[in-house]
C-alpha cells in the first residue's frame, strides 16, 4: 500500500526488544511528552525507494520550527519490529526521539520498516549479508531503476541520499543508533557509509549469530529464547503487513518442564509448533557449523575503514548481544584505527540504559540512575557535537561500569593496558588457587533427561537476573563441579575477557562445558554471585567449521574465551569457579553423542561420565586479566 506523501517531510519508539523498557514512565511525564511531539513535530510517512525499485516504509518527524534557517540533523533507526504508530494523527506518547532527552533537543528523527519486514516492500533476509566493498560501492553508483545487488549498507546510503534532497530544513548531517537487531543495522550503516553520515551508535546490537549472540554461543542452541521470538517474528508475509499474528498460541508456566516434554529439537516442526512455517528457524537449524550461511552473516568481517564516528554501547548484564557490543567495539579498533570509535558498558540488561531509571536490579543497587547518567552525559552530547556542532564530546575511550565496586571507570583502552593475566588453576578438593596441583580427576554425570537449570524456581520465560544469580541452587547437584579461592586479602579488579582452558573427557563422543565466574559473598548465606558464564558446545574445540567427536575417555583439551567483565573482586570475597554440562533451557540438551542434534532422536540423548583433570600437562584453568 502506498503510505500517505505530505509536502514537508517531517516513526517512533524503539525496536520490540527496547520498547518494554522505555515504557516504565508516569501518567504524566507520557501526557508531559505526548504534548511536546504534537506542539514541536510534524509527521509525514513515505515508501522510499531503494536503487533496485523496492520501496521501504518509513516515517519522519520533523520540528516545526526547521528552515534554511534553522536547520536540523537526521537521527534515524532502521528496524524489522515496526516504525510504528501508523497514522498521520497517531503519534507516540513518549519521543518522537529515541530518549526523551534528545527529542528535548529537536532533530529530524526517521524511523524505517527494513526490506521485507511490515510495510516494507521486498524479502527479508535474516542479518542480510554485507555486500564486499567494491561490489557495494558499485550498486550505489548504478544507474537508478535497474536491478542492483543490495544489503543493508546500500539500503541505508539510498535512504539518506533520498531524505537529503527531499526533506527540507534539514543541516545535511546524519546520526544512526539502534539497540539490538536495530543496532545491527546501525552496525551495517558503517561499510562505505554515505558521506552525509556523521555519527553511529550501535547499541547491544546483534553481530555475530553463532559464535555469541543470539542464536548460539560458541555452536550451542540458545533454546528458550528463539522458539519464543521464533514464534512471533518468523512468520510468512507473503505481501507488506502492518501487524504480524504468532504462528501457534504458545501458553507456558514452567519453562524447564515445557522443554523437557517437547524433546529433541526436531519435534519443533511438530504440527501444534512452527509445522515447517518458520523459515528462519530451519535456516537456523539446518546450518549447525559455522559454514557459509553464519559467516556471511557476521558483520565483522566488514567494519573496515569506517568514517563515521562511532558510540558502542553495550550492557554487563545482556542475555542477548553483550558479545555483539564488545566484539563489534574491537573490530573497528582492529580493521579501523583512525576511526573515532568509544565503547560504554553499563550496569544494564538489553536496552536497559533506555529506561527512564535504571538504579537497581535485582539485588544489585547502584547508586544512582544509570541510564539518565549516560544518556545525559555521553549519548546526548555524542549526536550533539557529531551533528550539531553544539558542545564538546571528550568521552574516554572506555566508559565501563565496575559491577564489584559499584562505580563507573574510564580507560585509555579496552581491554586495559594494566590489566594483565593471571592463571588460576582447577584443584583437588574444590580449590582454586594460582598453582596446579596433582590431583586426581573430578568427574559426574551429565544426563540430559535431568539437566541444570540456568535460575532457580519455576519460570514460564527467560528469566534476565539469571546474569547475576546466586549459584547455591546448584552447588550441591552432583552434576555441577564449584572451586574457590581462600577469602581475599585485597581487592582484586579483573578487566577484559576471560579465558577458559579445560582438559576434560567424556564417557560419550560430544558434551557440552559451562564455565562460571562466582564472587562468594562473605555474608552469613556464603551468597555466590554469578559474575559470568558461557557455554561452549564440545565438538568444535577445534573448528567451528568442522565439528570432531571425543574419543571416549580420552583427556582432552577445550579452550575457549568467556566476555568481558569489569568486576572487583573485594576483599574478604572469594573467587569461584563452576563447571557443568547442561543449562536448561536456556541451551538446548546435547544428546553427549556426535550426531545431529537438529535431527537428533529421543534415544540418542545419553548420560555421560565427565572427568575434569587438574595434574600438571592436563591442569585445567580460568586465565583472568587482573589489575
Amino acid at each position: 500500500m502506498l503510505l500517505r506523501f505530505l509536502p514537508l517531510l517531517g516513526l517512533a519508539g524503539l525496536s520490540l526488544t527496547a520498547r518494554p523498557a522505555a515504557a516504565q514512565t508516569t501518567t504524566a511525564t507520557r501526557a508531559q511528552d505526548s504534548l511536546f511531539v504534537r506542539q514541536n513535530y510534524r509527521k509525514v510517512e513515505q515508501l522510499i525507494p531503494m536503487r533496485d525499485g523496492v520501496r521501504l516504509a518509513t516515517i519522519v518527524y520533523v520540528p516545526l520550527d526547521a528552515s534554511v534557517a534553522r536547520p536540523y540533523p537526521f537521527l534515524m533507526e532502521r528496524t524489522p519490529y515496526s516504525a510504528g504508530p501508523r497514522g498521520a494523527d497517531n503519534y507516540p506518547t513518549r519521543g518522537p526521539g529515541p530518549s526523551r532527552e534528545l527529542s528535548q533537543e529537536k532533530y529530524i528523527f526517521v524511523y524505517q520498516d527494513v526490506r521485507g519486514r511490515y510495510l516494507s516492500e521486498g524479502q527479508f533476509e535474516e542479518m542480510t549479508p554485507a555486500l564486499p566493498t567494491a561490489a557495494s560501492d558499485q550498486a550505489r553508483r548504478a544507474p537508478k531503476g535497474k536491478p542492483q545487488a543490495h544489503d543493508e549498507s546500500t539500503d541505508t546510503y539510498d535512504t539518506i541520499e533520498w531524505l537529503l534532497k527531499n526533506v527540507a530544513g534539514n543541516n545535511g548531517r546524519v546520526g544512526i543508533m539502534g539497540i539490538s537487531y536495530p543496532g545491527f543495522y546501525a552496525t551495517a550503516s558503517l561499510p562505505t557509509a554515505h558521506p552525509a553520515l556523521k555519527a553511529v551508535s550501535p547499541q547491544a546490537p546483534v553481530t555475530d549469530e553463532f559464535i555469541g549472540d543470539d542464536a548460539r554461543h560458541n555452536g550451542a542452541f540458545f533454546l528458550l529464547d528463539n522458539f519464543d521470538f521464533t514464534n512471533s517474528f518468523d512468520v510468512p508475509r507473503p505481501q507488506p503487513l502492518a501487524k504480524y499474528t504468532d504462528l501457534f498460541p504458545l501458553k507456558i508456566d514452567d519453562a524447564y518442564q515445557y522443554y523437557l516434554q517437547l524433546g529433541p529439537l526436531k519435534n519443533a516442526n511438530a504440527p501444534q509448533y512452527f509445522n515447517q512455517r518458520a523459515r528462519i528457524w530451519n535456516e537456523y537449524l539446518t546450518h549447525d557449523t559455522y559454514d557459509a550461511y553464519w559467516q556471511a552473516r557476521n558483520i565483522r568481517p566488514h567494519l573496515t575503514g569506517i568514517k563515521p564516528a562511532v558510540l558502542v554501547v553495550g550492557g554487563w548484564f545482556d542475555a542477548e548481544d553483550l558479545f555483539g557490543a564488545l566484539h563489534t567495539y574491537q573490530a573497528i579498533e582492529k580493521q579501523s584505527p583512525g576511526t573515532t570509535n568509544r565503547l560504554v558498558m553499563g550496569p544494564w540488561t538489553h536496552g536497559a540504559w533506555s529506561r527512564p531509571d535504571w538504579s537497581s536490579f535485582g539485588p544489585l543497587n547502584f547508586g544512582q540512575n544509570t541510564a539518565e547518567y549516560y544518556r545525559r552525559t555521553l549519548e546526548t552530547p555524542f549526536f550533539n557535537y557529531y551533528l550539531k556542532d553544539k558542545g564538546s564530546f571528550n568521552a574516554a575511550e572506555a566508559t565501563v561500569f565496575d559491577t564489584g565496586a559499584n562505580e563507573w571507570k574510564t580507560y585509555a583502552a579496552w581491554p586495559p593496558r594494566a590489566a594483565l593475566p593471571r592463571t588460576f588453576y582447577l584443584g583437588g578438593a574444590g580449590q582454586l588457587s594460582t598453582a596446579p596441583t596433582s590431583a586426581p580427576a573430578d568427574q559426574y554425570v551429565s544426563d540430559p533427561a535431568n539437566p541444570v537449570p540456568y535460575a532457580e524456581g519455576v519460570l514460564n520465560n527467560r528469566r534476565n537476573e539469571y546474569m547475576i544469580d546466586d549459584q547455591r541452587f546448584v552447588a550441591k547437584r552432583p552434576d555441577v563441579l564449584s572451586f574457590q579461592t581462600p577469602a581475599l586479602t585485597q581487592d582484586l579488579t579483573v578487566a577484559g575477557p576471560i579465558t577458559a582452558d579445560l582438559w576434560v573427557s567424556t564417557s560419550g563422543t560430544d558434551a557440552d562445558f559451562i564455565v562460571k565466574l562466582i564472587d562468594v559473598l562473605p555474608d552469613a548465606a556464603g551468597t555466590q554471585r554469578l559474575v559470568r558464564a558461557d557455554v561452549f558446545r564440545g565438538r568444535f574445540r577445534n573448528s567451528f567449521e568442522k565439528p570432531e567427536a571425543f574419543q571416549p575417555n580420552v583427556p582432552t583439551q577445550v579452550k575457549y574465551e568467556l566476555n568481558d567483565i569489569l568486576h572487583t573482586f573485594q576483599k574478604g570475597h572469594r573467587l569461584m569457579v563452576q563447571v557443568q554440562s547442561t543449562w536448561f533451557p536456556l541451551v538446548d540438551r546435547n544428546p553427549q553423542q556426535f550426531v545431529n542434534i537438529s535431527t537428533a532422536e529421543a534415544p540418542d540423548f545419553q548420560k555421560a561420565t565427565i572427568r575434569v583433570y587438574h595434574e600438571p600437562g592436563h591442569a585445567s584453568a580460568l586465565t583472568l586479566r587482573v589489575q
